[in-house]
């Protein structure tokens, strides 16, 4: 039996498509995880998971105090090899103050030259793809196909969305389209979601329409709501802010699709395998962070040179015109909603 620990303390997508390396080595052992206080609740109830050590990097686990913290915390799990999932030389530093023999990261990686085996970092890949890649044999590049990340909702997230519907009148089996405006890096945001809301009146299925997302794009909802309101609409159920990361999971897992910008969102509902269509603007999804729900969409303007212009999305377009988002219309997305979403 081997005990690995994985240490993942990027952004919260990263740790939803790092869940299929914990399933691959869960197995062989105990996984324990080192995770930000961001993405630590996403691997609540999930099985692959036997422990989680929370490190705080930019709060109170910040310098040298913080960093013995959690090495000793992960020193005692009894790991013998140690995942980088996240390259940086701080991360790299956690393992091997932390004692632990076997440190496997990416070439590429900052922290590489604490690591005692380099994985090459395949481009061409999905990022999901690359982290499982992370456990396996030197020269080995197979990947199995249909390659997902998985969450797990509890009892707790599922009851916080039949509240959540049943307080806006939402019946059992009433269909719902999910609506994910937000994103943290501006250049990201779609701008059309509440056209898109309208469009989808008038060519969807009757499906009542649900928007997703943190408390801050609570304005975001209202402009959908009030677009749908002026087109003669049911009333919009704004769940931003209203459940943890996991209910919005286990929303998603109640939709019949989600319309999302590259953004968390996405990646939740690859776990829940919800159908999704994507806009992509400043980012695309070559660089390894496109939907893998069986059915799936991307919806990008082609043919710009500056596509894309960041990992993540800059504040600010850097040429000002931010064509790669404004350009996309309400009618092209409702076009792609279209071709995957299954008509009752």
């Amino acid at each position: 039996m081997t005990t690995s620990a994985v240490l993942q303390t990027s952004f919260l997508g990263d740790m939803i498509l790092t869940t299929p390396l914990l399933e691959r080595l869960a197995p062989a052992g105990p996984v324990h995880v080192v995770a930000t206080p961001a993405n630590a609740p996403v691997l609540a109830n999930h099985p692959a998971v036997a422990g989680v050590i929370v490190f705080d990097k930019r709060g109170t686990d910040a310098g040298w105090r913080g960093l013995r913290r959690v090495a000793a915390a992960l020193r005692a799990t009894g790991a013998t090899r140690a995942y980088l999932a996240q390259g940086s030389l701080r991360t790299a530093s956690l393992a091997w103050l932390a004692g632990i023999r076997e440190r496997v990261g990416f070439a590429t990686s900052s922290g590489r030259m604490l690591y005692t085996r380099r994985v090459p970092y395949a481009k061409d890949q999905h990022h999901a793809v690359r982290l499982w890649q992370l456990a396996s044999p030197p020269g080995d590049s197979a990947v199995p196909a249909g390659l997902r990340p998985t969450l797990h909702p509890g009892a707790a997230e599922d009851d916080a969305v039949h509240d959540l519907l049943a307080a806006h009148g939402v019946t059992a089996g009433e269909p719902l389209v999910a609506l994910a405006p937000g994103s943290v890096w501006a250049t990201k945001r779609w701008p059309g979601y509440d056209a898109l809301a309208a469009e989808l009146l008038e060519t969807g299925g009757g499906e009542r329409l649900v928007v997703i997302g943190a408390a801050g794009d609570a304005p975001l909802a209202a402009a959908i709501a009030g677009a749908v309101a002026r087109a003669g609409g049911p009333p919009v159920i704004d769940a931003t802010g209203r459940l943890s990361l996991l209910g919005s999971a286990a929303l998603l897992a109640r939709c019949r699709l989600l319309v999302t910008n590259d953004s968390a969102p996405l990646h939740l509902a690859s776990a829940m395998n919800t159908p999704t269509v994507a806009l992509f603007g400043p980012t695309v999804p070559a660089l390894g962070f496109g939907p893998l729900a069986d059915r799936r969409a991307v919806v990008a303007k082609e043919g710009l040179a500056c596509r894309p212009c960041h990992a993540h999305g800059p504040r600010q377009c850097p040429l000002t015109h931010w064509q790669c988002m404004r350009t996309l219309t309400a009618a092209q997305v409702a076009a792609e909603v279209a071709t995957i979403l299954p008509r009752r």
